[in-house]
């Protein structure tokens, strides 16, 4: 079977030859991040685990392809960097598996590299997802976005939590944007720090960043991150505002949102 593996550092715009393709996207295995692979029609996916975290939503996507025919597996955070894909292939070793990927032979403790050479078995096609909801909120004057990707050109100076982790790329998706305050997900920070990677960049254009712990809010939905986030790293324009490592991310941008009116 001629079923090519392709790899991306993130899944929310794959070109038309992943469909049909083993995806290895070093995207998290949130549900955002499945819906986003199923709909460009990967045959099979391979995420990051992102330290599966509150509610295990770092792997809530693999339940949610499970539902459309999709198979899919997650790299545990220690074993690779997310956002980065190419990492994810070379050292990812995989730490879940949906039912469908299992029966393909995909097991934990595999290599991500041996999982997607089995993955190219995978039932295809499968359903493609029906439309997801809307992935934008506003809660007290702050734009909630369950991915870094949803920015929009009217977020410049407004404290934007989103639902992203803060690897390099999410750096490379914001920073054009400028938000007074932006809020990622830290993935578990994981191998090489990689979770967090993108706050020092933002830091060099003098933007403010936080990331809080998996362990307290669910990836993959900018509400939670806000709302139910604790803060785990800061970059030093954050510190400014006075972002403090164990304080609550609602009561900081309350603060900063305070301030600026």
């Amino acid at each position: 079977m001629n079923v090519a593996v392709l790899i991306f550092d993130s899944v929310t715009k794959l070109p038309p030859e992943a469909n049909g393709a083993v995806v290895i996207g070093g995207s998290h295995a949130a549900v955002y991040a499945a819906y986003m692979s199923a709909k460009f029609g990967c045959r099979a996916a391979i995420h990051h685990d992102a330290g599966i975290g509150k509610d295990e939503a770092g792997i809530g996507g693999l339940n949610y392809a499970q539902t459309l025919g999709m198979a899919m597996a997650a790299v545990t955070t220690a074993s690779a960097r997310i956002g980065d894909g190419q990492d994810l292939y070379v050292r990812g070793v995989i730490s879940r598996a949906n039912s469908l990927a299992a029966a393909c032979g995909v097991t934990p403790g595999m290599s991500c590299k041996e999982a997607a050479e089995l993955l190219k078995t995978a039932p295809w096609p499968h359903t493609l997802p029906p439309a997801k909801g809307e992935s934008r909120h506003m809660i007290e004057g702050i734009i909630c976005a369950d991915s870094a990707t949803l920015l929009l050109p009217e977020d410049r100076d407004r404290i934007v939590a989103t639902g992203s982790h803060a690897a390099l790329n999410s750096a490379t998706a914001t920073a054009p944007f400028r938000p007074k305050l932006l809020m990622f997900n830290d993935a578990g920070f994981g191998a090489d720090r990689g979770g967090v990677l993108a706050l020092a960049e933002l830091d060099k254009d003098g933007i403010a960043a936080i990331a809080v712990a998996a362990s307290s809010a669910r990836i993959g939905d900018g509400r939670s991150t806000l709302q139910d986030g604790t803060i785990s790293e800061v970059n030093q324009a954050a510190y400014r505002l006075g972002a403090r490592v164990g304080s609550p991310a609602l009561a900081l941008a309350r603060a900063v949102a305070e301030k600026a009116s």
